[in-house]
This record gives structure tokens, sequence and C-alpha cells, in this order.
């Protein structure tokens, strides 16, 4: 929600802790700290006033478009009139049922965050006095202005001090210590074949485009971009002091940086493969593979045990890094820090450096027109810093426990429907069934919030600095991360916090997660009738569970350890099905000449495929053998299903974002989600009178069953 990127830190911790979600990539820096909060007298709850958060979508059958034809264009017969009265905000880069969520629960956020700042009595150290804090922090631009460049002015100075590849090697060492690391993942997370301990993880980094090939091909796009990226690095750079000529060529250097480690580094795809991002390896292995930085020195200076192993994946990456050390120039190095320094702290310093952000990373990038509110910033900044702590505020007044206990009900009923599918699924052999089953039975559901909250004990925010305070945090949650090497799982643990409109399923905990924020109509509500909630929770609830037998789910067993539980002939026929479905979505033209990649959105296609599925069977055991449909709106249950189905993926986005999310993935557009399982089932064909001939129908050969 920011305005900036996410951090690379933060971005590759959660792509490597192996979220697999619903809607879009995750933007929470990390899950919840084991230790509660000691106890304290609990304040009363903040008062907001709800009613001035923009209400939520509805399916109505109002928003039908009688002129299109179901059979042909489902998605624009359901959500068409809508996309084209409500067009994409200024600051926003798409708009529809996912945005608007994430519209809503910010503005209750808002008036949280302006609650606990107005709470100057709120005790020290207390979650409403760090909130209402850091939130004036970032408020008071006056004093942000005053600061200029001033915060970042003694991390400059030191790059300057760097004499040679060894001493870049101890500053890289030093940042990753304070949890500002910029030129790789590092981070802690379950040992993916002993799902019970925590293990360290090292994995490639250092890009500012969102991937590979925006360095390396010369797509038309890509080429801009890159043109317009170092147009960007040199502009940061002369507000940092440079003279012109000085920044254009140190912004060639940085693109040529860059470049050199994108060569060296594997693209989306094949991080996919969980296999790609685990390389046990013992410290004297890994120092001998990258001989000019000792991984030795480095846990010694994060104060991090050494351990008898943990993870270097991507190897090519590291020798290139290590080369780069020995090989390049250490103006190229220091040129490159300074670069990333002023890079990741401008969107919390002063007004020139955060709209130079702005520029690049939203308008040219993703399309944004206009530069969101202050306040939406901030709040992005204090989800990404703080979010279970604002977590806690958000569900005191806006997550009501009738909606967790409707919720555990429809959670029962996909268990029950998901197991029956199991139990007859004639391509699986009995020895894989077993296996499937006995991963079934261990998914455990997780609804709302944490049930044992985060302590935020130790970190220090104040209303002196914005970006003190942003850099407190990202160390403080750092170190809570680091802390966990070597350590059990703390299997209560969350990977988002309760405001965002997302829903996970974590493979080495075999765990479904659905935050409150998302348990709002389009998805969920408990006044709708069951048509509406089954095809949309009731299918994210399916999609969460299918996401434990996806083509990469599937390779992790019911403890969350990555085994093969297959026989090699029902592998053989699940992968069929599955790569005949990334087809089915490799057809799809998102603008003119550019597809969707089915291979590479192939596990979230394969969940909603499977989660629709899913769901429907749910509604009809749920409706039972004697049930009479009510027709509500004119439409029967199976057609209002499907609708709120295509409701839920009811999205505009700006062309620039759109080619943003076909290069990166995982998930396929909005408008493609909201037919693809659809065309699949034959039930779709029959509710809404649809021949062998629509294109809403795929003919019987073609024809994807997987889960």
């Amino acid at each position: 929600m920011t305005a900036s990127k996410p951090t690379l830190l933060a971005s590759a911790i959660l792509l490597a802790l192996g979220l697999a979600g619903c809607s879009q990539p995750h933007s929470e820096t990390g899950p919840a700290q084991a230790e509660a909060s000691p106890p304290q007298t609990a304040p009363a709850p903040l008062q907001i006033d709800l009613s001035k958060a923009p209400e939520p979508i509805r399916f109505s059958a109002r928003d039908l478009d009688p002129s299109i034809a179901a059979c042909e264009r489902f998605g624009d017969y359901v959500n068409s009139k809508w996309l084209a009265a409500n067009p994409i905000p200024g600051d926003r880069t798409t708009w529809g049922a996912f945005p608007l969520l994430g519209e809503r629960s910010l503005a209750i956020q808002h008036e949280i965050a302006k609650a606990a700042a107005a709470d100057t009595q709120a005790p020290e150290g207390s979650i409403r006095r760090m909130v209402g804090d850091f939130y004036a922090a970032g408020m008071n631009t006056d004093a942000i202005e005053a600061a200029g460049i001033e915060p970042i002015r003694p991390d400059l100075e030191a790059i300057d001090q760097l004499a040679d590849g060894a001493a870049v090697a101890a500053y890289i060492r030093d940042r990753y210590a304070r949890g500002e690391g910029m030129l790789f993942a590092f981070y802690a997370n379950a040992d993916v074949k002993n799902s019970a301990m925590n293990i360290a993880y090292a994995g490639q980094g250092g890009l500012s485009l969102p991937e590979r090939s925006y360095y390396l091909e010369d797509r038309e796009d890509y080429v801009r971009i890159r043109d317009a990226f170092r147009g960007h690095v040199a502009r940061l750079l002369q507000l940092a002091g440079a003279d012109p000529a000085t920044a254009e060529a140190q912004a060639r250097t940085v693109l040529d940086f860059e470049t050199r480690l994108a060569r060296a580094s594997l693209d989306r795809l094949a991080l996919r493969d969980p296999a790609n991002r685990y390389n046990p390896m013992d410290l004297s292995s890994a120092d001998a593979l990258t001989p000019h930085f000792s991984w030795t020195a480095f846990f010694d200076t994060l104060q991090v045990a050494r351990p008898e192993m943990f993870s270097l994946a991507m190897t090519d990456f590291f020798k290139e890094f290590d080369r780069m050390l020995a090989e390049l120039p250490v103006e190229d190095w220091r040129t490159w820090l300074r670069f990333k320094t002023i890079d990741e702290a401008a969107p919390f310093l002063s007004s020139a450096f955060e709209q130079e952000n702005f520029e690049f990373y939203r308008k040219t990038l993703a399309g944004q027109k206009e530069q969101q509110e202050r306040w939406k910033r901030v709040l992005g900044a204090l989800n990404a810093s703080m979010g279970e702590a604002l977590g806690q505020l958000y569900v005191e007044v806006a997550f009501p426990p009738a909606s967790k206990a409707k919720m555990e009900h429809l959670v029962d009923n996909l268990r029950k429907a998901l197991k029956a599918r199991l139990e007859k699924l004639e391509w699986m052999s009995e020895e894989t069934r077993a296996k499937a089953l006995e991963k079934w039975a261990s998914f455990t559901p997780k609804i709302g919030y944490p049930d044992k909250w985060r302590s935020w004990d130790g970190l220090v925010v104040s209303r002196a600095s914005y970006l003190d305070n942003v850099r407190a945090a990202a160390g403080f949650n750092y170190r809570y991360n680091l802390d966990k090497i070597g350590k059990p799982v703390d299997r209560t643990e969350w990977g988002m916090s309760p405001q965002t409109v997302n829903a996970y399923y974590r493979a080495s905990a075999n765990e479904i997660v659905f935050p409150a924020a998302i348990l709002q109509p389009p998805f969920f509500d408990p006044d709708a009738d069951d048509a509406l909630n089954y095809g949309g929770i009731g299918a994210v609830i399916g999609h969460e569970m299918i996401h434990g037998y996806d083509d990469q789910g599937s390779k992790f067993d019911a403890q969350g350890n990555m085994v093969n539980w297959w026989t090699d002939e029902d592998r053989a026929r699940f992968e069929a099905r599955a790569a005949k479905l990334a087809e089915q979505y490799s057809r799809y033209e998102a603008l003119p000449g550019l597809f969707v990649n089915g291979k590479l959105g192939l596990g979230e296609n394969i969940a909603d495929l499977g989660g629709v599925t899913v769901a429907l069977d749910a509604l009809r055991m749920a409706q039972g053998e004697n049930f009479q449909d009510p027709m509500v709106e004119g439409m029967s249950q199976t057609q209002r299903f499907f609708a709120n189905w295509a409701t839920v993926w009811r999205i505009n986005y700006t062309e620039e974002q759109l080619k943003v999310q076909l290069t990166v993935g995982p998930h396929s557009p909005g408008m493609f989600r909201a037919i693809g399982p659809a065309q699949n089932l034959p039930a779709f064909a029959e509710a809404y009178g649809c021949k062998e001939g629509d294109p809403m129908v795929r003919p019987p050969a073609e024809r994807v069953v997987i889960w």
C-alpha cells in the first residue's frame, strides 16, 4: 500500500516463506513473535466511526449487463457495468473488489491511528502509544522536510570511506546486522526437510526492478523501463549532491551492476520450485564458495550462533556476487551502495526524495497517476513496520466474534467436501490417496487474528524522526527473525496482519490463514444467501486448501516436509493434467501480443479450479437432498455462486501494472480468474444454459479436472 516498492529484504523473505495467497503478493514484513506481552490492564477500545469507511462491493443482479451473453463473456456479463462506472482512482493502479476492501481497511486503520496519536496519555511502550507515535512522526512533514537528507548522511559518509572489497564486505555485514540488508535475502524459516526446526536461508536479491527480464530482454517496454530507471538513479544522486554529469555516469554504473546480478539470478518460474530455494551447506563449504565474503564472519556479525548448516541456494548468484567483490573497482560498489541507501530511504525523507520515488516506482513502472494522500503512505509504512501491533487495535473495532464462528463452520464444510473428492478421485491410486488424506487431516485453519499476539517489548519509537522509527522497526523485526535460527518452529505465528485483505497457505505448516479484513463482502457476508458466501469466501477457503495439492504444495507432506509422497504413476498423471491447465491459461491474451504465463501462475490456477469445484460441492452438501432453490433476484443458487466468484475478481488495471503482473506473477489477472474455473465445469454450463461451442464451455476433451 505504500508509494514505494517493498524493501528487497522483506520481499525476498516473503517469497521464500512459501506463502501461497489468493490475491496479490504480500507486503507484510514477517510473522508474529513467540512470546506474549506481559499482562497489562487493557485500556478501553478506541472509539472509531466505521461509517467513514467505504462500503465493500456486494453482488447484485442489478450489476449484470443483459446485453452481454453469460455463455460468451461471463466476466463482462457480471462486471463490465460496475467497472465502466468506477474508473481506477488516480492514486491506484488497480480498482475493484480487492482494492476497494483494501481502501476500506485503510480507512478504518486511519481512524485508529489518528485516535492513537491523539491519546497522549497512553502508557509508554504500549501498543497504542507506539502506533500513535509512529503515525504522528510520519505525519510531521515540517520536521521531515527540515531534516532533508541528514538522516542518512552518516551512512553516505561511511560508504565514501570504503577502500576495497574487504571493506565493502564488512560494510554489508554491518548493514545486515542493523536489519538493512540490500544485496541478498537472509532470514530464518522452517527447514523444508525438517519443518519442526528453523534454519537460516540465503537467497538472491539486489535488483531494483521487478524481475531479471527487465534487465536482460529487449522487449520495447523493458527497454523503456531501463532508460527510465537510469534517469531515476541519476535524479536521486543529484538530490544527494552529485553534479549532473557525475550522476549520469554513476546511473550507468548502477544499471550495469544490477544487470550483472540479474544474469546470475534465477527467473520467477525457477524460483517457484522450493528445491531451487534450498541448498544445505556447512560454513566451511559456504566460505569456500565465496572466498571474498566470509559467511562465518557474517554469522558472527549478526550475533547468530554458527550453525552446522544453513541453506545457501542460487549458488550462481553468490559466486557472481563474490566475483564482483574481487573484480569491480571499489568506486562502483560505493556508487551502488550510495544509490541503494538513498533509494530505500527515499519514501521516508523530504518531499523531493519521496516524489522521485513515486515518479519511478509507482507512476512510470505501475501507471499510478498521482501520489496517495500522506496518511495512506504513512499507514503503509506502519503496516510494514508494526502490522500486527496495529492489527491488535483493528480487531477490537472491526471484527465481530460472530464472523469468526460462521467462518469456522464454512471451513468445516469445505474440509468435508475436499475429503469427499479425495476419496473418490478416479485418477489417483489408493497408495497416494492415503497420503493425500493424511495431509488433509492435518490442515490447520487460522481465522481472523492470532490467538497469541506477538510482543513489541524492546522496540523504541518516538515522534522525533520518521526514518528512525522505520529503521528501528526494521532492526527489531529482523532481530526477532534471526533469533529463530536453530530453534523450534512456533506454529501459532501468523504471516499476515489481521487488517490485510488476503489469505494464504503455508506449506511448511500445512496451514490455511484468513485475516479479519478479507471476511467482508463480496467474500463473506453473514446476512447473504449461501450461494454468495460459498462462491466468495468458500471458494477462497477451497483455494487455500488446494494449495496444499498444487504443483509445488504437493511436494510437501502432512508434517510440512519436502517429501515425495506420490507414486511415479500418480505424479505423472497429476503433471499431465496440470500441464493442460497451464496451456489453457497461456492462451489468455491480456494485452495485444502479451499473454498470461500459464506455467508461472500454475499453482494459483490449480487452486482456483480446485477451490471453486470444492466450494460448489460444499454448497450442495449444505443444501441437502430436499433443497428448494429460493431463486434470489431471479437467479438460481448455482448462478449466484458463479456470479459472486466473478465479482471477487472484479478488477481494472492500468496498462503498466498489468504488464508488471504478467511478468512477475504468480497470479493471473483477475479477468481470467473470474472465468477460468467456470469454463472447465459442466455445472456452470448447466446453470446458465450454455451449449457446446459457446466460449464459456470448453469441449469435453479440453476440460481439466485435477482435484
